[in-house]
């Protein structure tokens, strides 16, 4: 039972941590023992609570390695944001959406239906950002074009670097600040949400080619780099705004590429559920790679290795009305 908004909320704690992979694993009763997913853990160093314990409530985590204070312990909200790679806000809105919640003091609840409220237009100043070569991203095999391309850069953030998210007229929408030391990373305030956009939709969308769509924007950046269209939903979830984008790229075949895990074959399911009967889509077969991602494959294995994958995608069937 988790308090959000002033609310108790029953979340299943372990079914969402379930969801992801974590290195070195230790899992018991009341607790998950693993690497921390925050940074590059050799030795697990990270728990997570999976029942209350004393004052903490289930869900509450801490990082004997943390590099500094903020990710050295917190709520399962937080973390759930890091590792749904969505903001503090949208991961509230998920679990309210989610689970269940009886909050009208013995009155029968009553379940409205949601209402799709017009976006709202949120820009940010560019002059937040300093747009030159990061030695991170290089150092990931990110190419300079690709960069240059993506407008990264530097900002008022020490140790991390700035990827800018254009919504698809070009204006800047919100800063994803990604640490150069760990995997720590969070959002400018007051930006749009990043459930609203499609990262790089704004520079592909005159592209009449196969697309590739991934979760994270490191992982799109990879593809640029091997000279390959791609865009990125920022997390694995995919949301009514973006399937509404994604439909309105004129590219000729959506190839589908979560990650190599259990949230990116639930992300690929997600997006050929909502777009087959729309778009021409394949999903990328990894073939019991070992890698976790295009990243991680560029890293290791290079850009020929990574432009390979594409032709391991399988075509989804159109579907047909029978009238």
């Amino acid at each position: 039972m988790l308090k959000i908004r002033g609310h108790d909320v029953n979340v299943d704690v372990k079914s969402e941590l379930e969801a992801f992979e974590w290195h070195r694993a230790k899992w018991s009763q009341d607790k998950l023992i693993a690497a921390s997913p925050f940074r590059y853990d050799r030795s697990p160093s990270f728990f997570v609570r999976l029942e209350p314990y004393g004052d903490y409530p289930a869900g509450t985590w801490s990082d004997s390695g943390a590099y500094d204070d903020e990710y050295k312990s917190g709520n399962f909200i937080k973390l759930l944001s890091f590792l749904r790679n969505e903001t503090y806000e949208e991961v509230v809105e998920y679990l309210l959406t989610t689970y269940d919640i009886n909050h009208n003091d013995g009155y029968e609840s009553i379940i409205l239906p949601k209402l799709w409220r017009k976006q709202e237009k949120k820009t940010l100043n560019i002059g937040i950002i300093e747009v030159c070569q990061s030695p991170y991203l290089t150092k990931r095999g990110i190419s300079e074009k690709a960069q240059h391309e993506a407008g990264v850069g530097k900002s008022r953030h020490y140790g991390f670097v700035a990827i800018p998210w254009y919504d698809v007229n070009g204006e800047l929408a919100n800063v994803k600040y990604r640490a150069t030391k760990g995997k720590a990373f969070f959002y400018e305030r007051g930006g749009r949400p990043i459930r609203e956009l499609v990262y790089g939709a704004n520079l592909y969308k005159k592209h009449n080619g196969d697309l590739v769509v991934c979760e994270a924007e490191i992982d799109a950046l990879s593809w640029r780099t091997v000279g390959v269209a791609a865009v990125a939903l920022g997390g694995v979830a995919f949301t009514k705004w973006q399937a509404d984008i994604l439909r309105r790229l004129p590219f000729n075949r959506l190839i589908v590429a979560g990650d190599n895990d259990k949230a990116g074959a639930r992300f690929n399911e997600q997006i050929v559920r909502e777009m087959k009967a729309d778009k021409r889509l394949a999903v990328l077969d990894w073939r019991g790679a070992a890698e976790k991602d295009a990243n991680d494959l560029l890293v290791c294995a290079g850009g020929t290795a990574l432009r390979a994958t594409l032709a391991n995608a399988i075509d989804v069937p159109i579907s047909v009305s029978i009238l």
